[in-house]
């Protein structure tokens, strides 16, 4: 049985000062806290016992552990339909080294602001082998239940920093690459294996002072060209068709 208290810390921690103030976030259901497990120990985990009797080899000896019906983690659970295993996890957050990624290709995300989008981004940078994401500081916590669930796992294999992405992006001397209407058609341009791939707002784009150090302007036409077309593109589904070009220009 789960007591009053830890529901209440549990439901706390759908908002982001409590994050902040337990280090802590929480994760559902079998697949994403299996793949949350491979890398982290969490600070607690309620299960029903079909799951426990699984998994609990996973989950490490300094662990508290609640025992639940499914009706318990309804009360307890932050989504509408949750499944048979709750854990509250630590929050890690990742040491930022700028000369590590010169090597790399890697995503920037300018003021991404729905939880959604960003746990599908991480997922894509997940796919396509991109270990590192850079979020500026007006960007949606990553710890987000939202994006955490959305995310489904690549939270534990992509490292999220988040920085002051001006001057991050001002110390790399390598290709930084943004979308923008007037750039240049990405499947015509030539496309480095390494760089900087940098994704705006939803509503804004790239902000005017990340633009500035954008040094490389690409544009993902549509189909067929010149039709009317809505407006814009997902930012999530716009990192997408653009990492997937990128990569398979490396093959």
């Amino acid at each position: 049985m789960i007591s009053r208290a830890r529901i209440k810390w549990i439901k706390s921690l759908e908002l982001q000062k409590y994050r902040l103030r337990h280090s802590a976030f929480v994760a559902e259901g079998p697949k994403l806290v299996g793949e949350l497990l491979l890398y982290s120990t969490p600070l607690y985990v309620a299960a029903t016992p079909e799951w426990l009797s699984q998994n609990s080899h996973l989950i490490g000896n300094d662990c508290e552990i609640d025992e639940v019906t499914t009706e318990e983690l309804k009360r307890t659970s932050l989504l509408r339909t949750p499944q048979s295993v709750l854990a509250v996890m630590p929050v890690v957050r990742n040491n930022l080294d700028v000369s590590s990624l010169k090597e790399q290709l890697v995503l920037a995300l300018d003021t991404v602001q729905d939880p959604g989008n960003l746990g599908t981004i991480l997922r894509i940078a997940d796919w396509f082998g991109i270990r590192h994401i850079l979020c500026s500081e007006g960007t949606v916590d990553v710890f987000n239940p939202k994006c955490v669930q959305s995310c489904m796992g690549a939270l534990a294999r992509v490292k999220v920093h988040s920085c002051n992405l001006g001057e991050v992006l001002s110390q790399l001397d390598m290709p930084i690459y943004g979308t923008f209407l007037d750039g240049k058609d990405i499947y015509q341009e030539p496309l480095s294996s390494t760089g900087i791939i940098v994704m705006g707002n939803e509503g804004k784009g790239i902000s005017p002072e990340i633009a500035n150090l954008v040094n490389r302007r690409l544009y993902v036409p549509n189909y067929p060209q010149g039709a009317l077309t809505t407006e814009s593109l997902n930012v999530a589904v716009c990192t997408g068709i653009v990492c997937a070009e990128f990569c398979r220009r490396m093959r």
